[in-house]
């Protein structure tokens, strides 16, 4: 019975993985095929609480513990598109949280390392990665605002919590044509993803839409 049962969920799962991907991301935009893929391949019901994993498709952000959340998978596919990851890339996932767009990360091909500002949930998503079967990412518990210098450069910064600006170390440590995707506070309640792009010394700047993020915590974050 209880092998039945969980064979069931096991196809509503995949039933709804695919609905996501056809309902929620092709639907609204989403093109970039390694993105789709990746996300089709990552299990999002293993890096949430267990009692919410029938919801782990819906496209929504989904509490997790320390009044955190994992991002609906609409902006993580946004996000993980518009950092134009490439197999091979350097990306530092800024605010792990859950570990899942980590993994997507991962499933893309990119090396990937991510810190996470709680201890706690850093050490849950290190073993939610490792059941998933991404043990190669590199989860470090510490103030991501300030990057990871030992492993730079990087050419992809992409962060899951909202600042007040971009912190300095970030420029810091991004590689020539590396991209930086992260929502900045504008107040009153409204947040902006945004994507830097370096060129040399310059940096191209493009905004993304309006977004809800939890604080980014930190030296170079909100107060």
């Amino acid at each position: 019975m209880g092998e039945a049962a969980g064979s069931g969920l096991d196809a509503l799962l995949r039933q709804r993985r695919r609905e996501m991907i056809e309902w929620h991301l092709e639907a609204r935009g989403i093109r970039d095929r390694r993105v789709l893929d990746a996300m089709d391949r990552v299990p999002r019901e293993r890096f949430v609480p267990e009692h919410l994993a029938r919801d782990a498709y819906s496209d929504s952000p989904l509490p997790i513990e320390h009044g955190q959340t994992i991002s609906q998978p609409y902006i993580v596919a946004l996000t993980a598109e518009a950092g134009r990851i490439s197999p091979g890339d350097r990306v530092l996932d800024v605010g792990t949280g859950s570990g899942y767009a980590a993994a997507v990360y991962a499933a893309m091909g990119a090396e990937v390392w991510s810190i996470e500002y709680v201890a706690e949930l850093a050490a849950t998503a290190r073993r939610a990665l490792d059941a998933a079967g991404f043990e190669r990412v590199r989860v470090a518990s510490g103030d991501g605002t300030l990057a990871l210098a030992d492993a730079a450069p990087f050419d992809a910064i992409l962060a899951a919590a909202a600042g007040p600006e971009i912190p300095a170390p970030w420029l810091d440590q991004l590689a020539d044509g590396g991209r930086i995707v992260m929502p900045l506070e504008r107040g009153l309640g409204w947040q902006q993803l945004i994507r830097l792009i370096r060129r040399g010394d310059e940096y191209d700047r493009d905004d993304l839409g309006a977004v809800r993020f939890v604080p980014l915590r930190g030296e170079h974050g909100l107060r």
